[in-house]
């Protein structure tokens, strides 16, 4: 069962639209193919009630009512009647599953409790509404007081009942507890269909709901990208996954396919960020980044295990950074359709962990940039270095440019003052080249860009058209920063004249 749109948006900060309820309960049932969603809480605002009403309509017309469930509560009454205005037709209904719990809120013996249950399940079925019941508080139930939870379970036994859903209300269980408690409770009681609900406060609420399949559970409760209050559920696309690959003589019908496109949907609908290395969501768990792994997925595939990001409706990729080595740059060409020699790969792989010890990020967008960028130096030998260089850029002030080149070997220093930083800058060179007896080419062109389609900051291209006596050329420049890029062209020429 699936509750983002229920407990997931209990999440701090996240209220999903009647709109986006709507579509995201449809996109679980027929796209992901859950077996049921939990999708609101009755009496809780008039936007809940106009979103169960929404969802129930569709799913009238579209013959899968009873897949879609409500929690409800022991209120005399008032939630079924709020089910009925809805067209609800399963109810969840919240109880009290620890003698804690129904001690210092309730205040009622277990019999006063029990008592006003039979009468919701009564009326429920009255109305044509099927029961579920949780027992909230399980967990600590079972810790603290397990002879109420049986006495509890002995009278939910006798009723008109589908489900018994057992939650780890606070995320405080231990796998073996999981295990433990399940056990107990599926033996004693093997004829009732059991839902284990996990918190994940621990960060087990995975190996929770693993555990809790293994000791006889007939269903988890799970929520899109791990949402739900205080550190969230247990997550679907990881669970689903265990249960496929890890527990055996155990199925699943859900998608795996559709698993990222629904929880990118929800992210973005939410505003609730997937971190980057999510289990099987996440933008970077199907990302190589060392070149020993891509080395190694290139010969007979050392590196690759059951989770294949095609069984998700992914796809691998090979990072590009400072630990990429030339395997991660194959691949990367090989998907491009390039092909260079050992000694420009070389090259490119040298260039590509200069920028990632920058921290930059560098995507196979930016490839074609760098391949460029490489190959044109091939054209000339470099005996024209531009040292360092001071910017300055300021408000009511011209912009400043302070330089040191050598040029065979001899440096110059010169300092000047332009229109903007690299007219700065390029004005300090002619300078320098005046010394020289050189007149400097003239600027004809000048194109920046970033690689097309990148979502990276890191690399900016600029393009510069000289004008050299009656030669017209153009060189290339790459660095993150615009002006940097410029100067890395301009060196170029320098070098070419």
């Amino acid at each position: 069962m699936d509750t983002t749109l229920r407990d997931g948006e209990q999440t701090s900060g996240v209220s999903f639209s009647t709109a986006e309820k709507l579509t995201i309960a449809q996109l679980l049932l027929k796209e992901l193919k859950v077996d049921r969603i939990e999708i609101a809480s009755t009496r809780v605002s008039d936007g809940e009630f106009e979103s169960v009403k929404a969802i129930s309509s569709w799913a009238n017309k579209n013959n899968c009512i009873e897949k879609v469930e409500v929690l409800s509560f022991v209120d005399g009454g008032l939630s079924i009647e709020w089910m009925i205005n809805t067209g609800a037709k399963v109810q969840n209904l919240l109880t009290k599953g620890s003698m804690n719990h129904l001690k210092h809120q309730l205040k009622k013996t277990p019999q006063q409790h029990f008592d006003d249950i039979a009468k919701v399940i009564a009326l429920a079925s009255e109305n044509g509404i099927e029961t579920n019941v949780y027992l909230e508080d399980w967990s600590n139930g079972m810790i603290t007081s397990p002879e109420y939870v049986f006495e509890f379970i002995d009278f939910l036994s006798t009723q008109n009942i589908q489900r018994l859903l057992l939650p780890d209300t606070l995320g405080i269980l231990s796998p073996q507890q999981t295990s433990k408690f399940i056990s107990e409770i599926h033996n004693r009681y093997p004829e009732i269909h059991l839902d284990f609900h996990a918190h994940n406060d621990y960060d087990l609420a995975v190996s929770n709901a693993m555990e809790a399949v293994i000791a006889g559970a007939n269903g988890v409760h799970l929520t899109m990208n791990g949402m739900g209050e205080r550190a969230g559920n247990a997550p679907l696309a990881s669970v689903v996954a265990v249960i496929k690959d890890l527990i055996p003589n155990t199925q699943t019908d859900v998608d795996e396919k559709s698993l990222h496109k629904v929880s990118k949907l929800v992210e973005t609908f939410s505003g609730f960020r997937i971190p980057v290395n999510k289990p099987i969501i996440g933008e970077n768990v199907f990302t190589q980044t060392a070149g020993i792994h891509a080395d190694g997925d290139s010969k007979n595939n050392l590196y690759f295990n059951n989770l294949m990001p095609e069984r998700f409706g992914r796809k691998r990729t090979y990072a590009l950074g400072k630990t990429s080595g030339k395997a991660n740059i194959q691949k990367n060409l090989a998907e491009l359709g390039l092909h260079l020699s050992d000694k420009d790969i070389t090259k490119v792989t040298k260039k590509i962990i200069e920028l990632g010890d920058k921290k930059e990020v560098v995507t196979q967008d930016d490839l074609p940039f760098i391949i460029s960028d490489v190959l044109q130096s091939n054209m000339y030998k470099e005996s024209v270095k531009i040292n360092s260089y001071v910017l300055t850029h300021s408000k009511g002030l011209r912009p400043s440019t302070t330089i040191s080149v050598t040029i065979d070997d001899k440096t110059f220093e010169e300092h000047s003052q332009g229109d903007g930083q690299f007219d700065a800058f390029y004005s300090a060179l002619k300078k320098v080249y005046k010394n020289k007896d050189v007149i400097l080419p003239k600027l004809t062109d000048y194109y920046v860009s970033i690689p097309p389609g990148s979502a990276s900051d890191a690399l900016c291209e600029t393009v510069i058209t000289w004008q050299h006596g009656k030669k017209s050329f153009k060189t290339r420049g790459l660095d993150s920063d615009q002006t940097v890029s410029a100067i890395v062209a301009t060196q170029k020429m320098l070098n070419i004249i």
